[in-house]
């Protein structure tokens, strides 16, 4: 303690300025918010207009304030706002938004910057959301619409009770370092103040989820949404549609909804947001008629408007002072931009029952986007206007559906914290297999979702290469929140490549197989917060903290390589839902290393016996992405249909149970289209399977609750692991 005031005393006359320890304030179970200076009325949860889920922090475990607490500090000077957390020496940090390349944040310097990825990771990227996440068990958010510098463990203070008194000698110490090991995350905000919000754990986990409920809950998509959907060429017309709809029917193929492209629109880049005459002369009565057939169609869209479009002229006045190629953009932080063009998109698309949007370029480049100098008419800056317009755009079209009713699941280019309960899934123009699993996993530290599309193989490749690459990239699709191909500029099919298009198809009826239970880690998104695709650090048994326990079999690394492994990023494999390792294949690459949390875990297709809390060696084939399944995993499963369940449709389940262990699991239920659980209309189903008395291993499911969605038909359960 007298260290610290000595800290911030020498602070205060060094800088002569007013340096004070955050004073923290509790305002959600496990959450407490802190003020420096005078925070900023525009902010992300303001842009966003997030809620707190109170119902589901409500049900978090007790926690109280965590005792590095009064260790953190801040000051405003030159109007710009410091803050200093303190950081542990042996803390490992996570988040800071979509990273691609890197999962372990400490050592960063990024700044907090929405923009379209190009590596490396610098902290431009589509959704640099400023909260952070501590192997320790706690999240630190900073609730400002400003591009943050933040210094992640960098940099060390000349009164830190850990600076060495005797630092070592270049010279003549060959251990010398450049780096120095920092006790803080120090971020600066160009601003004259800001709101900083904790999360208690006690888990990395337990934290996520408390700033996935305080943002409102994470997002519930329509079963439809999580089936499979092509995306067409950017020229395609209505009967071109139609055709490729016939074409995977006819093979077989399950789909659920198509994307068309910019060619949909009279112009596109800038956009008019009215249907092209001469490719869809009957917009509405095609739509129909896909509906009919259970296809649901999703609109590409950009929102910088036409001089041709319909709502040019009333949009002047409400758009910023630059354009987008030619284009005007709109300033949707003013309520009279924003209904425009609500209003225009309903009237065009909504009312005729599209399904949803693909929002693009609502990031960077700075060469195309509006420069920083622009301004905007409500007052609002570029750099506010820059940061939060990925959540306008997802505001604006995700209440087009909840005032109808409907769910809906899209793209979207961009977004930022706040955003977690909005029904959309990040994707860019970058096209690396590895890099794009990093993002997957990063995602589930920073509130948002995540997909590793598939578009082709590389046209260098050998056609035995190309048959690969296109089988390990629809693969990790498949285990992702959005399994698509976007074709819209190769105009690839899911048989394009003719040698491995029944492996393909075999994981495309996978994925519609696994719907039960990805649809209830959804729900488990929304009601608890809990992330569906997430980092290994996050799992049980695979922080830092349990590998380096006594428990441990051995400290050596020599001996334990488990030990080794999590202190080393792992970036190449992820948990999908509670039950699920997911490990892919790249390209070239004929064996893989796996490295398993602590506890038994089984083979996904075959119930074996693959290890316990250790690295292993696997050659899958191509046929196979290994996946693995913890003791006592249970999966829920339906037949391979084409198309997602209807609302009431009934559907037979398979209920996989692997290993050993008693185990119970709660399957989700509502009506799968519909804003109506949040009226309650929804029932969870609790599956056990548990051994009897001749210690056989039984299943059960409860019966449904009386008056409550019931979908499932006939159950049948299946031990996998004998």
């Amino acid at each position: 303690m007298i260290r610290k005031i000595q800290l911030l005393f020498v602070l205060c006359v060094a800088m002569q300025l007013s340096a004070a320890e955050i004073k923290w304030e509790l305002v959600q179970p496990g959450v407490w918010r802190g003020v420096i200076g005078t925070p900023e009325a525009y902010s992300l949860l303001s842009a966003s207009g997030a809620t707190p889920y109170t119902e589901g922090l409500n049900k978090m475990p007790q926690a109280s304030l965590p005792a590095f607490a009064s260790g953190a500090f801040g000051f405003v000077q030159n109007k710009n706002t410091v803050i200093s957390i303190p950081l542990g020496l042996e803390e490992q940090i996570y988040g800071f938004g979509l990273n691609f390349q890197t999962v372990h944040q400490r050592g960063k310097i990024l700044q907090l910057h929405v923009d379209h990825y190009r590596a490396p990771d610098n902290g431009r990227n589509h959704c640099p959301t400023p909260f952070y996440v501590s192997s320790d068990g706690y999240g630190v958010f900073v609730n400002s619409a400003r591009y943050i510098k933040v210094y992640a463990g960098y940099g060390l203070r000349k009164d830190s009770p850990n600076r060495p008194l005797s630092p070592k000698d270049r010279t003549t110490d060959r251990t010398w370092s450049s780096v120095q090991v920092s006790d803080a995350v120090e971020m600066l905000i160009p601003a004259e103040g800001v709101e900083v919000y904790l999360f208690a754990g006690p888990t990395p986990m337990d934290a996520v989820r408390r700033f996935n409920l305080f943002c409102g809950g994470g997002t519930l998509p329509p079963r439809w949404g999580l089936g499979f959907t092509q995306r067409v060429p950017t020229r395609f017309s209505d009967e071109e549609v139609r055709n490729e709809v016939a074409q995977f029917d006819e093979k077989g193929f399950p789909l659920d909804f198509v994307g068309l492209e910019p060619g949909w629109q009279s112009r596109a880049y800038p956009c008019s947001f009215e249907w092209d005459e001469v490719r869809f002369p009957n917009p509405a009565e095609f739509t129909k008629e896909m509906l009919e057939k259970g296809i649901r169609l999703n609109l590409w869209t950009n929102p910088y408007v036409s001089p041709e479009s319909g709502i040019y002229e009333e949009m002047f006045p409400l758009s910023g002072s630059h354009t987008v190629w030619y284009g005007l953009v709109p300033d949707l932080s003013m309520p009279a931009a924003y209904n425009l063009w609500k209003d225009k998109l309903r009237k065009e698309t909504v009312e005729i029952g599209i399904s949803g949007f693909k929002v693009d370029e609502v990031d960077g480049y700075d060469r195309y986007l509006w420069p920083d100098v622009a301004t905007f008419p409500s007052g609002r800056d570029s750099e506010q206007l820059r940061q939060t317009y990925g959540l306008l755009v997802q505001k604006l079209t995700y209440e087009l559906y909840k005032e109808r009713n409907e769910r809906t699941f899209g793209l979207v280019r961009a977004s930022n914290a706040g955003g977690n309960s909005f029904p959309y899934v990040i994707y860019n123009d970058y096209y690396d297999h590895r890099d794009f699993i990093t993002a997957l996993i990063n995602s589930g530290f920073s509130g948002v979702l995540w997909t590793p599309e598939v578009r082709n193989a590389p046209r260098d490749f050998s056609e035995e290469r190309k048959g690969e690459d296109w089988v390990r990239r629809f693969q990790s699709n498949i285990f992702s929140p959005m399994a698509m191909i976007n074709a819209w500029s190769s105009g690839t099919k899911p048989w394009s490549y003719p040698a491995v298009t029944e492996i393909v198809k075999d994981f495309a009826l996978l994925r519609m197989r696994l719907m039960p239970y990805f649809y209830t880690e959804f729900a488990k998104y929304r009601f608890e917060g809990t992330p569906p695709f997430r980092a290994m650090n996050l799992e049980p048994g695979f922080n830092i903290n349990t590998a380096t326990s006594t428990e441990m079999r051995s400290t050596s690394l020599e001996d334990n390589p488990y030990l080794e492994a999590v202190r080393r990023e792992i970036k190449d494999q992820y948990m999908a839902g509670d039950y699920l390792l997911v490990a892919p294949m790249f390209t070239g690459d004929i064996e893989r290393t796996v490295v398993l949390p602590m506890g038994d875990w089984y083979d996904f297709y075959t119930g074996e016996f693959v290890g316990n809390g250790e690295r292993i060696t696997v050659k899958p084939g191509l046929e196979k992405i290994p996946v693995f399944v913890k003791d006592g995993g249970i999966i829920p499963m339906m037949p391979p249909l084409l198309r997602a369940p209807k609302a009431g449709q009934t559907v037979d389940l398979t209920i996989r149970h692997y290993g050993k262990a008693n185990s119970t699991y709660n399957l989700y239920d509502d009506d799968g289209e519909t804003f109506d659980y949040e009226k309650g209309a929804y029932t969870w189903r609790t599956i056990k399977v548990e051994r009897d008395r001749n210690g056989v291993l039984r299943g059960s499911i409860s019966a449904p609750e009386r008056g409550k969605p019931n979908t499932v038909g006939k159950v049948t359960f299946e031990f996998m692991t004998k």
